[in-house]
């Protein structure tokens, strides 16, 4: 599939929605879980999304629209979240909405041409990057942590499945 506009649209408008729906109404222990030592838990993951959508995806797509020469992106810290941990869940949930709904107002306003995603920018550790592959990751980013946070999830029951592990894929990722 090539990327196109409106069908990544498609994927960024309900990230925040499947979100909340997986994770509304959990008690702490599900919300606070993760799969042992140094990896994230579903509240470490919205804060990393939230942390995504004011400093990645429409930033950088601003870089390389620029007129100005210097499309460097600024690093990504893929850690911010765990600097600022402040808030319930719904109200990160609610925030990451609003903030989607802003970039996605922005990407729609970008109007975007064929020649438009072709254009590149500097990443950090990538180099030339277009704006198609920019884009492009901006919606797997979106289903890969969808999917980490069914995982993680779906890892509390790993050891109370019994015989079924054999059968249940997501244990052994």
């Amino acid at each position: 599939m090539n990327y196109e506009v409106n069908q990544a649209i498609e994927i960024l408008q309900k990230t925040p929605a499947a979100i909340e729906a997986l994770l509304t109404g959990l008690s702490s222990e599900w919300i606070a879980a993760n799969e042992g030592h140094e990896t994230w838990s579903p509240y470490d993951v919205v804060g990393h999304l939230i942390h995504g959508e004011k400093t990645d995806w429409i930033p950088r797509m601003k870089i390389i629209l620029s007129a100005n020469s210097n499309k460097k992106f600024v690093p990504f810290d893929r850690f911010a979240m765990f600097e600022v941990r402040n808030g319930s869940l719904q109200q990160l949930i609610a925030e990451f909405k609003s903030l989607r709904e802003k970039n996605l107002a922005e990407l729609r306003n970008a109007n975007l041409t064929e020649d438009d995603l072709q254009k590149t920018g500097i990443h950090p550790e990538f180099g030339t990057v277009t704006l198609k592959q920019h884009l492009s990751s901006w919606v797997v980013h979106d289903l890969g942590h969808i999917a980490q946070i069914a995982r993680v999830m779906a890892k509390q029951y790993r050891d109370e499945v019994g015989p079924w592990k054999k059968y249940l894929t997501i244990l052994s990722k």
